[in-house]
């Protein structure tokens, strides 16, 4: 019944424009974050069962081809966002006709990339995993784990498009409670497939599929019987090219940037599996528990995106500030206060994920040298969510080109000349980290974000 009553057409967006700061970010973040934490559980159970449950190779080969997932879905993410960013300035100028064009826009597009993703994302399976160097004993693995994720990949573009118009008029909460479904169906099935039925990466990749389907059917039946300004109507959908030049003015940049870290990501990797498989599952342990820190910044990021577009959306520039540099004092706490149980009980982390002893040491290694880093992140995670808020995503996507791809690359390359250290290569994160940082602090203290506003007055 309380499923039900989610579904429901009570309206329960939130006007950020007005009230106070840290209450409105706070209460769109928390739900953010909790619902992040459930969506990080897709893939962390997936590994943690096929590492327990299965065999070094499965756990190697769930858990390295995350950047090949990563180089599509991180494209339509970019893109989704600036469909958030163009429904949040017009939701906050209150130009609800012009929110349903987006909201509508939006969908069609989805539906439009999901049958394309799904298509191009089993045809480069084969030239990726060439690409990461993926050793030949997870090959044949890692490739039924790909194939069958893009089969259904459909489904999680449905639910993030969907989540992201939600959260764009400042709910948050039903998005939240569709992944909180979706992952007990994800966990409940993973240990089906994977312990009765004996499936190993098979069974995880359908469990995956089968939840992001779930969580993408609740957020269209919640779209389409809400009572708010982003209620969709099937008849509608349809491409409105006066938004979708917005929605592109600020997503494809933000697409392309994710896509081509992806990729940068893939050579990454290809470092890493030279190492072989205990490095390559150590890796694989470390990044489980690097995307659990990283949550919090991320969710306080959507959330300043959310309010700096609405409070542009009616010309507030100051409070739109004022909401970014409280975004980011928040974020630092949380980041500082995970970091010290990771530091001081990093074995126990990596443990939970893959108990051999090589996969241990090696984790644990990555996790001391590297956590300590983890608050530059909320520099660049949050300053540059207040400028796609903004409107202004160039920036963010040249500065974490610079750093994350470019930078990142040539550094990789020196060092693995010089060395053969593990841990040497590993740096390359912190250090594209610290220059991104540097970067975007620059460009978000001289933007002026009263000429990046997206939206004109009857336009």
């Amino acid at each position: 019944m309380a499923l039900f009553g989610l579904l429901s057409g009570k309206n329960t967006e939130a006007d950020m424009t007005t009230g106070s700061t840290v209450r409105h970010l706070v209460s769109f973040a928390v739900p953010l974050l909790v619902g992040n934490i459930f969506q990080q559980l897709y893939n962390t159970v997936d590994t943690w069962v096929v590492g327990n449950y299965a065999s070094n190779q499965a756990f190697s080969a769930v858990g390295s081809v995350t950047p090949i997932i990563n180089l599509l879905i991180g494209f339509f993410m970019g893109l989704s966002s600036g469909a958030g960013v163009v429904i949040s300035q017009y939701y906050g100028a209150k130009r609800n006709e012009k929110v349903s064009q987006a909201v509508h826009t939006s969908v069609a597009v989805t539906l439009l990339m999901g049958v394309v993703f799904t298509f191009l994302g089993i045809a480069m399976i084969p030239f990726m995993l060439k690409l990461n160097k993926t050793p030949d004993s997870v090959l044949p693995q890692s490739t039924t784990y790909l194939t069958i994720y893009f089969a259904g990949v459909i489904g999680l573009m449905v639910y993030n498009m969907g989540a992201g118009i939600l959260r764009a008029v400042g709910d948050s909460t039903r998005p939240f409670y569709f992944l909180v479904v979706s992952a007990v169906i994800n966990i409940v099935l993973d240990l089906v497939f994977v312990i009765v039925f004996e499936m190993g990466v098979a069974g995880v990749a359908y469990a995956t599929i089968i939840a992001q389907g779930v969580s993408a059917v609740l957020v269209v039946i919640t779209l389409m019987r809400t009572s708010g300004v982003v209620n969709l109507e099937l008849k509608k959908l349809r491409i409105h090219t006066d938004v979708m030049k917005k929605i592109l003015a600020v997503g494809l940049p933000a697409g392309l940037q994710m896509a081509i870290t992806a990729f940068s990501n893939v050579f990454v990797q290809s470092y890493v599996n030279a190492f072989g498989e205990n490095y390559m599952s150590g890796w694989t342990a470390y990044h489980k528990i690097d995307q659990f820190l990283f949550l919090p910044m991320q969710s306080l990021s959507l959330a300043s995106t959310t309010f700096v577009g609405q409070n542009l959306g009616v010309n507030k520039v100051e409070r739109a500030r004022k909401g970014a540099d409280t975004a980011l004092g928040i974020a630092a706490v949380f980041t500082a206060v995970m970091i010290v149980p990771i530091v001081i009980y990093a074995p126990w982390f990596v443990r939970f994920f893959n108990s051999r002893q090589e996969v241990v040491e090696i984790g644990a290694l990555l996790l001391r040298y590297i956590t300590p880093f983890y608050i530059l992140c909320s520099v660049n995670q949050i300053y540059s969510g207040a400028l796609r808020g903004a409107g202004n995503s160039r920036v963010p996507m040249v500065t974490m080109l610079l750093s994350f791809v470019v930078f990142r690359q040539v550094y990789l390359f020196a060092v693995s000349r010089i060395t053969d250290s593990f841990v040497a290569i590993a740096m390359g994160y912190p250090a594209g980290w610290l220059l991104n940082s540097l970067l975007v602090f620059i460009c978000y203290k001289k933007a002026d974000f009263s000429k990046t506003r997206l939206i004109e007055d009857g336009k």
